[in-house]
């Protein structure tokens, strides 16, 4: 069975790091891309981070570029996003999906299977 588990949430103050981790299950992580998606309360959920099942290449979306790295263990069967100089404006409840392929895509129904997330509140 299909299981995507995330950690490493929580409260941090703005200019604050995290790390997030998603631990991968019940399939060949290696063979598929992976994405990071956040949805802010109130809003819809949008894709953060997303990368190629060898890490060859990867995307963020504008507003964490230069702030957010995604990287993936493929003998860990784990994901990351690794976020620093947070802001409020990242609050939301980040969660881990699993592509299609191996190769990432931008839409989001590319991504059927999703982790439960893990809230991140950036806050003073």
């Amino acid at each position: 069975q299909l299981q995507l588990v995330e950690s490493g949430g929580g409260l941090v103050q703005p200019g604050g790091s995290l790390k997030l981790s998603c631990v991968a299950s019940g399939f060949n992580f290696d063979i598929y891309a992976m994405g990071w998606f956040r949805r802010p309360p109130g809003k819809a959920s949008e894709l953060v981070a997303a990368i190629n099942s060898n890490a060859d290449n990867s995307y963020y979306t504008d507003a964490v570029k230069g702030r957010f790295t995604i990287t993936r263990d493929n003998d860990l069967n784990t994901l990351y996003l690794e976020m620093n100089g947070l802001r409020p404006e990242d609050t939301a409840l980040y969660s881990c999906a699993s592509g299609q392929g191996p190769l990432f895509s931008l839409a989001p129904h590319s991504y059927p299977n999703w982790g439960q997330g893990t809230q991140v509140t950036v806050t003073s």
